[in-house]
């Protein structure tokens, strides 16, 4: 029969078991995570699914972008969606919002140029 401190120890043992298994999991979810997001990288033509994840949105906000055709996309064949990768990062690019210094720099460009005109 086993004492308190024993029955205790193998609780112990069998919840840090536990707890360590869980972060490995854990661990090896996140590594597979990296890795997936990795190859997104390195290919030039993404399908419909690898874009949701690579833009992060959800796949009805996908097809809603490309049926009112919002974001470059390819559909060779009439029914499978493919993206250039590169479009994509383009896309995500466009519309800059000017930050406050970029603002400040072209008034005084702006003030600059214009100083010369009115003379």
């Amino acid at each position: 029969m086993l004492t308190t401190l024993e029955f205790t120890k193998q609780g112990v043992n069998k919840y840090q078991r536990n707890n360590m298994d869980e972060l490995i999991i854990e661990k090896l979810t996140n590594i597979e995570q990296m890795l997936a997001a990795q190859s997104l990288l390195k290919k030039d033509v993404l399908n419909f699914e690898e874009t949701c994840r690579y833009l992060d949105i959800s796949q009805s906000h996908l097809y809603k972008l490309t049926s009112t055709k919002q974001i470059p996309h390819f559909c060779p064949q009439g029914k499978r969606l493919y993206f250039n990768r590169v479009e994509l990062d383009e896309w995500l690019q466009r519309n800059r919002q000017a930050s406050e210094s970029d603002i400040e720099q072209a008034a005084i460009d702006y003030v600059i140029r214009n100083r010369h005109s009115k003379r």
